[in-house]
């Protein structure tokens, strides 16, 4: 019997119908949403307001856009941390309980930010205390990706992993939607000088209202059978073991490919929705309230489009389209730079959205593709590691570097030579993968098992 006739046996048993799997999804996407809206209203905030307000004016505005860059990579680099201490917590005690945890510091850490004075009240404690909020920030959100999206994949139907699995996903341009929705609100109704005397304050208060509803809604799920089922494994058979040194060890190409397939998506991501920005500011003076305009129907259409991707990858499979996106997202600068050179808001906007669209056909694919990586017991940990890992190297450097090239160069070229090699790097962990459409994660398990002698090799 094959694995994918073994994968449609298994599907209808292993997973909720209806309603209960639209709970799930729901309660993934609220907690995801609230603690995405403040990881990118820190991003959307470095660009506009964190460069003037935390840092000594040097007389050349690049320079504090970059040293508010340094401060948000700062974030990247914690996430690895938090993505092994939550992933080791997830394998262990659950998903549910580490994904409770992950949105209360989220929320905490942001709220402060709000709090805090700037450069001219407090001189460098300011841009200290903003580093040590934006480390605890990046920590949590470090566990809080692998967990959200495995609680989805998890109780997915086999035929319709990719799919269910993209709602997740699709919850971060919603989160991003909202802190640029703020925002540009508190841009078009304040002053520039209450703007940033204050009123960026507010969107980071705002976290606190929706950290309540977020983790009200998480408390009402429930883990997936399979999950307790290694749960139960684990604690039996006490030569099996789980979590972050486990994955490491036994599963390192796994970590690998996963690292491969996130480097060009999150580059490309922060080049659109981060560097984008500061072109427009820096190179044609756009003013604040139009970027995040153009920024809000993007994140509107990429909303849209990410669970069309994810039916996609059901039907055609994991690896063509993620190679698409891949492949595509290569050529996006090469006319899109070209768009934002016309100064013409409708090509503007086009610009943005073709370049999120294409974003989405690696980004809807990740969480079926890299939960089929690895089995139940250390899943958390192999998702969050690769994944988190990866972002040192990529988000986290992108719009720095690109935006150091453009003050050095005044060109987008560099930028753009940037993300030709990113793509080609993860066009090679895609060939690499094993097409895994419709596969039963106790297929991966059942693997596994066999691997460990817990299971004679051939059995079903």
């Amino acid at each position: 019997m094959s694995v994918e006739q073994r994968s449609a046996n298994n599907a209808a048993g292993s997973s909720p119908k209806g309603s209960g799997l639209k709970k799930i999804v729901a309660a993934s996407m609220v907690g995801t949403v609230v603690e995405w809206y403040e990881f990118f209203l820190y991003a959307t905030a470095a660009t506009l307001v964190f460069g003037k307000y935390f840092f000594p004016a040097s007389g050349n505005e690049l320079d504090g856009i970059i040293q508010a860059f340094l401060t948000y990579a700062v974030g990247f680099v914690a996430r690895p941390l938090g993505g092994i201490v939550f992933g080791q917590i997830g394998d262990k005690l659950g998903r549910k309980p580490t994904l409770q945890l992950t949105i209360v510091i989220v929320g905490v850490a942001t709220f402060l930010m709000g709090c805090l004075p700037g450069f001219a009240d407090i001189g460098y404690l300011a841009p200290a205390l903003l580093v040590a909020l934006r480390f605890i920030q990046g920590f949590a959100l470090g566990g809080e990706w692998g967990g959200a999206v495995l609680l989805v994949a998890e109780h997915s139907p086999n035929a319709s992993r990719g799919f269910w699995s993209s709602w997740p996903q699709a919850a971060v341009p919603v989160g991003n939607l909202l802190a640029t929705l703020v925002l540009f609100i508190m841009s078009t109704a304040l002053s520039p000088e209450a703007f940033l005397g204050w009123g960026w304050r507010v969107a980071f208060w705002l976290s606190a209202v929706i950290v309540f509803v977020g983790y009200y809604i998480r408390t009402h799920v429930t883990e997936a059978p399979i999950f307790l089922e290694a749960k139960a494994l684990v604690e039996k058979e006490q030569a099996v073991s789980y979590g972050v040194f486990e994955v490491v060890r036994k599963y390192p190409k796994g970590i690998l490919q996963a690292m491969g397939l996130r480097f060009a998506e999150n580059i490309m991501y922060y080049l659109v929705v981060s560097f984008a920005i500061v072109y427009l500011k820096s190179v044609h003076k756009y003013d604040t309230s139009s970027l995040l305009l153009a920024l809000l129907i993007a994140h509107v259409i990429h909303f849209l489009v990410i669970p069309q991707v994810g039916r996609l990858v059901d039907s055609l499979g994991r690896k063509p389209v993620y190679l698409f996106g891949a492949i595509a997202g290569a050529a996006w600068p090469f006319f899109a730079f070209p768009m934002f050179d016309t100064r013409n808001a409708v090509v503007i906007v086009a610009a943005v959205t073709i370049g999120l669209c294409l974003h989405a056909f690696m980004y809807a694919g990740q969480p079926a593709i890299m939960a089929e990586l690895f089995p139940t017991r250390m899943r958390y940990s192999g998702v969050s590691l690769g994944s988190q890992v990866t972002s040192i190297f990529a988000g986290s450097l992108a719009p720095l570097l690109a935006t150091q090239w453009l003050k050095d160069t005044g060109s987008w070229v560099p930028t753009a030579i940037y993300l030709v090699v990113a793509c080609a790097i993860t066009t090679a962990a895609v060939l690499s993968l094993k097409e895994t459409k419709g596969i039963a994660l106790e297929e991966v398990d059942k693997a596994d098992a066999v691997r460990e002698g817990l299971l004679p090799a051939g059995s079903r």
